[in-house]
């Protein structure tokens, strides 16, 4: 049995010829650390199953300040959602932070075949759902959690984040500086 269609299994019921659907209209990917797959103001069409590696999605300001809105760890999926939607330029950049594997799907194919295909309609149901309720989550601790909560959250989150993140993209990602990361750690040290 492939790992990936025992993987999308855990997420929802899909038979093997569904599995066979997808199978064909997704791309295996090598991609470098440093490769941005979605760029700032291209309108994207494909959606990213990441199976090693480390993505991060973030946003440019005017002034060319990016604040890190996302990590992507294996296995999640990744995309500009609301630019896939809407077919519009993507407001976020994603980029690999280190070599990754990555399946590529189309999504307007996907889109395609969940008019017909109710089992991997509601298989993108359920992906949609995870996705909004990670985000709800990141959501409610940027409000209600200070740096320091935050910055533990994140370490329960991803256990090697100060070896696999750097300290900028950890600290962007919390809403701090990196002198206040380095704070914080220290703290939490002594």
């Amino acid at each position: 049995m492939h790992k990936n269609f025992t993987f999308l299994n855990s997420i929802s019921d899909i038979s093997e010829g569904t599995f066979s659907e997808i199978q064909k209209i997704t791309t295996f990917k090598r991609i470098k650390a440093g490769t941005q797959i979605v760029k700032l103001d291209d309108v994207p069409s494909k959606a990213y199953m990441i199976v090693s590696g480390i993505v991060r999605c973030y946003l440019i300001t005017e002034s060319g300040k990016e604040f890190n809105k996302s990590f992507y760890l294996p296995v999640s999926f990744a995309a500009s959602l609301t630019a896939l939607m809407k077919r519009k330029p993507s407001s976020l950049v994603f980029e690999t932070l280190t070599d990754c594997k990555v399946y590529e799907i189309d999504y307007y194919k996907v889109m395609g075949l969940c008019e017909t295909n109710s089992k991997l309609k509601t298989l993108y149901t359920k992906i949609l759902e995870f996705q909004y309720i990670k985000y709800e989550k990141r959501l409610i601790d940027s409000i209600s959690l200070n740096a320091t909560e935050r910055y533990l959250q994140l370490k329960k989150q991803i256990p090697d984040v100060d070896k696999l993140i750097s300290q900028y993209h950890i600290a962007s990602y919390l809403g701090i500086t990196s002198v206040q990361l380095s704070r914080i750690r220290k703290k939490i040290s002594s």
